[in-house]
């Protein structure tokens, strides 16, 4: 079997489409590997920089890579990703528009594997150690349901809460700092020292939440928007709401100032989704910083390397969230992944998840059930994009 082509997907050709995807305003545009083989197998990854500002830049990266691998066999998945990493040059540095390249690529070798096979990923990779995944309704400041907005108010915040509550979830992520009173994004500095009226705000707005899910586990997510010492701040005052874990609490390449975080603050700390590689987490494996690693399938290497960084974190008794913030194909990955390893915590279901235009890219819509997850049984990563998403795409084919 040869890789005869590779179709670079970017879905939603228009800024309009995009918009419709939108959470909390930000700009939508999954973008999707496809590799062909000469036996009329494809399979389908995903470059996961579907949000924020590298589209474009990882749109080009697939186009590069896809270049590197036509003539190859695509079950040599382990092969491929190691000629990727170590004979492109930038592939060795690890950055995230590079990862994300290779990542798309490994992602889909394994969905074709699967299908030469007869077989769901999660099979190849060692079977099942988790029947069901437990999942968390993520991002509840942009509210909770089809349609997103920016929540200032702390009542707004418990009636997110309420939403995922009846959704059948008893596991939530909230940012709480980063609108401001007026419900604008990063409309204030949390960075330095925080203001008795920013810390104030933020615990009332978690507070909020706790009152109305008593036993509800509240994650707390910061998008590094705070650094060391603002981080410190408020984990201190959110201790006393227990509170799940503390996710991206400072810049997330300095193990040293997560080690200062754990050490300062009572809540289980955790990063992960702009890390890459096995090389990337070593620091934070090394000098026990965090407690929770949550790679990008879709950023840090794909399938084949994130195995190789949860069977390492098993080793320093680190627990695994996957960050689920793309397409359905992503999603997909991300549960072949969890359903194989024993040191799985919790599954992403993030608000864009719920969006009718993100929904209707793929084939298959996998929904929580009282917040839980089955594992796909389909051959492959068992998710595909449907032709109308192909047909309102843009797409560069690789010969």
């Amino acid at each position: 079997m040869k890789i005869t082509s590779v179709d670079i997907i970017k879905t939603f050709k228009t800024p309009s489409q995009a918009a419709e995807t939108a959470v909390g305003g930000v700009p939508w545009h999954p973008v999707i590997v496809r590799i062909n083989t000469d036996e009329g197998i494809s399979g389908y990854g995903e470059i996961g920089v579907a949000y924020g500002n590298a589209q474009n830049a990882g749109f080009g990266m697939g186009i590069d890579f896809a270049k590197c691998i036509i003539g190859l066999d695509p079950m040599k998945s382990e092969d491929i990703w190691n000629r990727l990493h170590r004979l492109t040059f930038w592939g060795m540095g690890n950055g995230g528009v590079i990862m994300a390249g290779i990542s798309g690529i490994d992602i889909a070798l394994w969905d074709i594997k699967g299908k030469v096979l007869n077989a769901p990923v999660y099979q190849l990779l060692g079977g099942k150690t988790n029947d069901k995944l437990r999942a968390y309704a993520s991002q509840l400041q942009f509210d909770w349901g089809k349609v997103s907005k920016s929540l200032a108010k702390p009542e707004e915040y418990a009636e997110a809460m309420k939403k995922a509550m009846a959704d059948g979830f008893d596991a939530v992520k909230v940012d709480p700092v980063g609108f401001d009173p007026q419900g604008r994004w990063m409309g204030w500095s949390t960075r330095g020292i925080l203001q008795r009226e920013q810390l104030q705000l933020a615990v009332d707005r978690v507070a909020a939440m706790r009152e109305v899910g008593p036993d509800v586990d509240i994650i707390i997510e910061l998008h590094a928007l705070t650094d060391c010492t603002t981080s410190i701040q408020l984990g201190r005052e959110l201790e006393k709401l227990n509170c799940f874990y503390y996710e991206e609490p400072t810049q997330p390449l300095n193990s040293n100032l997560f080690r200062e975080i754990s050490q300062k603050v009572n809540i289980p700390v955790a990063t992960g989704e702009r890390v890459y590689t096995r090389w990337g987490y070593r620091p934070f494996y090394e000098d026990h910083s965090i407690s929770i690693i949550q790679p990008d399938l879709c950023n840090t290497g794909g399938l084949s390397e994130g195995k190789k960084i949860c069977d390492m974190a098993h080793v320093y008794d680190i627990g695994v969230q996957v960050h689920c913030c793309g397409s359905p194909i992503s999603s997909a990955a991300a549960l072949q992944l969890e359903a194989v390893i024993p040191n799985f915590v919790i599954h992403e279901l993030h608000a864009s998840a719920l969006i009718d235009d993100n929904i209707e890219l793929c084939k298959y819509n996998y929904v929580a059930k009282d917040g839980y997850f089955e594992v796909p049984d389909r051959p492959g990563i068992g998710q595909e994009l449907t032709e109308e998403a192909l047909k309102n795409s843009e797409i560069v084919t690789v010969k």
